[in-house]
């Protein structure tokens, strides 16, 4: 059985809706929580499942192929039964193909048609990826979501480059949609649950706009040798150092490219003010390390704006993060006692401000939705 998007209403450009995965149904707009490594940095599985005022917790999260592929391996968590049983996560998962983490090692990367060779960014081992080797990976993982093996493009990058690199994608694409479709009844969990998992095309095409839209074209036409399309479609090659103008003209061209009976996708974003934005111009999800990277750093998210908390104005202030927030961290410690804890070192510091940024990216898209917060 294939994904099944359920539109609910409309505002405007926003869609409520609702995505029907085997590993239960997510709410959308959503933003999905980044858990690289099989693992939400500094947060447990079971804080991430009641997180938010609503105490409903991330309803779906990231793995990331590239990694767990090269550790512990993509069959020793085959052989656990997919990734969900590996980190003991119930709940809807979506993993990336693996392609902008071999984009990001430029130096240590060979690009042909058939694929990439890369090395290592942790022992120096080579590997290949190829759109088949991906999906593979991916269907041992066993996320719900899965990703089409692309190339993302620099920026800048030149006309010519862009556009060469999107035929790749292309002919990645097309390769990737016939291997699942030929092995998609491979994932560990298809007999326990009767369904298959559910794969999207990326749209590239750089900050071109007619490539753009040659790369919707493509993939909407693209069909496997059982007539099946992507199950959903993402734009990719974003947030990788243009202005947010452009990025916001690229998301709003693309958008009316995509069907709108099937779920949109923008990787690697963004601020919280940004996937409001892009919720409602109708992106029906979103992912990015940000609440967890900034909090590490001491960055916390709050309806008073963005504060560091390392802050020496802070080191006597006795009152919540985020006096409009009602989250653990929030109805328990003061800025005080965060800025000390980064001051000091303490690991606990990353949990607690993980916890809070988390609360408010979910809680941000739940007011959008619509959806009831505690008062």
């Amino acid at each position: 059985m294939s994904l099944r998007f359920e539109i609910h209403r409309m505002e405007n450009s926003m869609r409520r809706a609702t995505l029907h995965l085997p590993h239960l149904s997510v709410e959308t707009p959503v933003f999905m929580p980044v858990g690289t490594a099989a693992s939400v940095k500094a947060v447990p599985q079971d804080i991430l499942e009641t997180l938010g005022d609503d105490g409903r917790g991330a309803e779906i999260i990231l793995a990331n192929t590239y990694h767990l592929y090269l550790r512990p391996g993509h069959e020793l968590i085959r052989r656990a039964g997919g990734v969900h049983k590996f980190m003991s996560w119930n709940r809807p998962m979506l993993t990336d193909s693996g392609g902008f983490q071999v984009f990001s090692l430029a130096a240590l990367r060979k690009i042909t048609a058939e694929g990439v060779e890369f090395r290592s960014h942790l022992d120096g081992s080579k590997h290949f990826f190829s759109p088949e080797h991906s999906i593979d990976v991916q269907i041992a993982l066993g996320a719900d979501i899965i990703m089409a093996f692309d190339e993302c493009t620099e920026h800048p990058a030149t006309y010519e480059r862009t556009r060469d690199s999107m035929a790749l994608t292309h002919a990645w694409a097309q390769r990737s949609l016939d291997h699942f479709h030929s092995h998609c009844q491979d994932v560990p969990w298809f007999n326990e649950l009767g369904q298959r998992q559910n794969l999207y095309g990326i749209v590239q095409g750089g900050m071109y706009k007619d490539l753009r839209t040659e790369s919707a074209n493509r993939l909407l036409e693209m069909r496997a040798p059982n007539g099946e399309g992507f199950d959903g479609y993402a734009i990719g090659g974003l947030a990788v150092g243009e202005p947010r103008e452009v990025t916001r003209e690229i998301i709003a061209h693309t958008l009316e490219l995509l069907p709108r009976d099937k779920p949109r996708y923008v990787m690697g974003v963004g601020y919280p003010d940004e996937i409001v934005e892009y919720a409602q111009m109708g992106v029906d999800q979103m992912d990015c390390v940000l609440p967890t990277r900034a909090a590490r750093h001491a960055l916390l998210f709050t309806s008073e704006g963005r504060l560091n908390i390392r802050g020496k104005k802070f080191s006597e202030d006795h009152g919540p993060a985020d006096p409009a927030c009602h989250c653990p961290v929030c109805r328990r410690y003061s800025r005080a006692y965060l800025r000390h804890l980064f001051h000091t070192g303490e690991p606990l510091a990353a949990t607690l401000a993980s916890v809070h940024n988390l609360s408010f990216y979910l809680d941000t898209m739940r007011k959008l939705r619509g959806e009831r917060i505690a008062e």
